[in-house]
């Protein structure tokens, strides 16, 4: 993907410090690093910004610029897209994400993808100075997505014939013993059988502690010695009851 031919996303005066962090990150995952910020109202650099954007702000945030207006955001821009759910009474065209990231890819020159503050999105001053206005089709009762939703599905749209069509191979999975599950059943099997210890028969409800106690005193005969009386009987191992300490 080619720098200077990504798309620029301008954030005007967005309210919280982690959206313009989760815009981040959202736009990093579809290869976009140029942010351009227009009067965040908690000032610049926000460190709950940073803090949401996890491994997008030395890319992005680092990078990002603040303008004190709309208009000067827009310098350098050839043709800016307006995000909007609601209708307006402007003369101009209204595009699907999957249209506009398409006429972005196209478009020789830069351009630029507007969004709105958080919680009352673009104003009409704003939607006037972008060449076509962006509306996602989305449920009639319900048309609100936040700040990084938004950027994410123009993200995508516009990454979608440029990135990789399949995702690169993950790295292999470390200390997976293939033949786990055949021992996980087998353990299972073992643990809901009667279990002899010392030459003592346990059953579920007794003899875990019984069992415990009888191979206490068989090997308690030999320690003077320093060893069982009789190695050929010594006793098994005897796991402690369950949930001991």
């Amino acid at each position: 993907m080619q720098i200077e031919r990504q798309p620029v996303i301008i954030l005007v005066r967005p309210q919280m410090g982690e959206n313009i962090g989760a815009a981040a990150r959202a736009m990093l995952n579809f290869g976009l690093t140029e942010m351009r910020l227009v009067e965040p109202r908690d000032g610049w650099p926000n460190p709950k910004a940073v803090a949401m954007a996890s491994g997008a702000a030395g890319r992005v945030l680092d990078a990002a610029r603040v303008y004190p207006t709309l208009a000067a955001a827009m310098e350098g821009i050839d043709y800016a897209y307006a995000t909007t759910a609601r209708g307006r009474e402007l003369t101009k065209p209204v595009f699907t994400p999957a249209t506009a990231m398409a006429q972005a890819r196209a478009h020789e020159g830069r351009s630029a993808i507007i969004f709105g503050p958080e919680r009352t999105g673009l104003e009409n001053d704003d939607i006037a100075r972008a060449n076509a206005i962006v509306t996602v089709p989305v449920n009639p009762d319900f048309p609100s997505l936040n700040l990084a939703q938004a950027v994410l599905l123009m993200g995508y749209e516009y990454g979608r014939e440029i990135l990789p069509p399949n995702p690169p191979p993950g790295p292999p999975v470390r200390g997976r013993d293939p033949r786990r599950p055949h021992r996980d059943r087998a353990l299972g099997r073992s643990l809901r059988r009667p279990a002899v210890a010392g030459g003592v028969l346990l059953s579920r409800n007794q003899g875990r502690i019984d069992a415990a106690e009888h191979a206490q005193h068989v090997g308690a005969a030999g320690l003077d010695q320093g060893r069982c009386p009789h190695p050929a009987r010594r006793p098994a191992a005897v796991d402690p009851p369950l949930g001991a300490p």
